[in-house]
């Protein structure tokens, strides 16, 4: 190992980077140094990368071309759950493993979709507008307000925190349907949850909400066709990825009155503009991509991903190595 540790972090989206430096320092000594690129182009980081041994990345892509610029890199360390901004690929052939938190914010998630689906059932957004403009007598919403008991929440992605909502969702008297392709057939489900097909899914639910990686499968997977099967009633919500909703057949669906309205965290692009036309609709809820952020779960993702960072420098195999297919070539021998 060289007497200088580089560690490159792409970008990050908290005050500072102060909890991880101390993470690195107390993993590695005095001999780390630390580098914010100041913006995350590919020719920055390319750059940048190219003399250090280890990248911690959190929204910045960090293409084909940027792994292959980090010649003496150890390690790719992912601040949060999904890894599609990473070439995992490329970092496999060349020998660099790939690590990830997958489980950090689970309960903030969760927490951040049911926010979504309470402001809309109980038309929160309207009536704020109503009441500080004095109208107390009773004015009825567009979207009439339903009890949520015996409503049928469908969950696309079944994982920690698809299980996570579906909990919160039965407490509130949901009824629970649940897809996911890798949910095996004789799979134990909590009492209240019920699995079945994504065209059943659909055309049950009054509340879908997607959990799923973005990968080639679940690009655009509700599509044109899903909005088409689901009620006219229903309420979509995405707190995953962008693009495993179509958007512009979420737009189509939205003006024809085949869905009844979204709740989004993200959409296709990570800085829409401010004239989107999703953020004309009244019957949409966007926040921007904060579903996973709390005191907490920003602090414990900052130090988990620079202990996986140390972790796999030092040889030892990190809690949890996205490409495993890496482990027989790696540029470090894991233990």
């Amino acid at each position: 190992m060289p007497t200088l540790t580089r560690i490159l972090i792409t970008d990050f989206v908290w005050p500072s980077t102060a909890p991880e430096r101390e993470a690195l320092a107390a993993g590695l000594g005095d001999g780390v140094e630390v580098v914010e690129a100041p913006d995350g182009s590919e020719a920055t980081l390319a750059a940048l990368a190219a003399d250090c041994d280890g990248i911690m990345t959190c929204f910045a892509q960090v293409t084909p071309a940027v792994v292959r610029a980090a010649e003496r890199c150890r390690v790719i360390s992912r601040y949060g759950v999904g890894v599609d901004n990473i070439a995992v690929d490329v970092a496999t052939e060349l020998g660099i493993p790939v690590t990830y938190v997958p489980d950090y914010c689970v309960d903030e998630v969760s927490d951040h979709v049911m926010a979504l689906l309470l402001t809309w059932n109980r038309q929160v957004g309207f009536y704020d507008g109503v009441a500080k403009a004095g109208r107390w007598e009773g004015t009825p919403s567009p979207h009439p307000l339903t009890r949520l008991r015996g409503q049928t929440i469908g969950i696309v992605g079944f994982g920690r925190i698809g299980r996570s909502v579906a909990d919160k969702a039965r407490a509130f008297g949901l009824d629970v349907m649940v897809f996911d392709p890798y949910l095996s057939a004789d799979a134990a489900l909590p009492d209240g949850v019920t699995a079945t097909s994504l065209d059943d899914l659909l055309v049950a639910s009054d509340y879908v909400t997607v959990h799923t990686p973005l990968n080639d499968e679940t690009r655009g997977l509700i599509s044109k066709a899903a909005f088409e099967r689901m009620k006219t009633s229903a309420y979509i919500i995405n707190c995953a990825r962008g693009p495993i909703i179509d958007e512009p057949a979420l737009i189509d669906a939205l003006r024809a009155g085949q869905i009844a309205g979204a709740g989004l965290d993200v959409m296709e692009s990570s800085a829409p503009p401010a004239d989107h036309p999703l953020f004309g609709m009244d019957n949409v809820i966007v926040t921007p991509h904060v579903a996973f952020l709390s005191q907490q779960s920003v602090l414990e993702l900052e130090v988990r991903t620079a202990r996986a960072t140390v972790d796999v420098l030092q040889g030892r195999m990190p809690e949890f190595l996205v490409n495993p297919a890496v482990l027989p070539h790696s540029r470090v021998a894991l233990r």
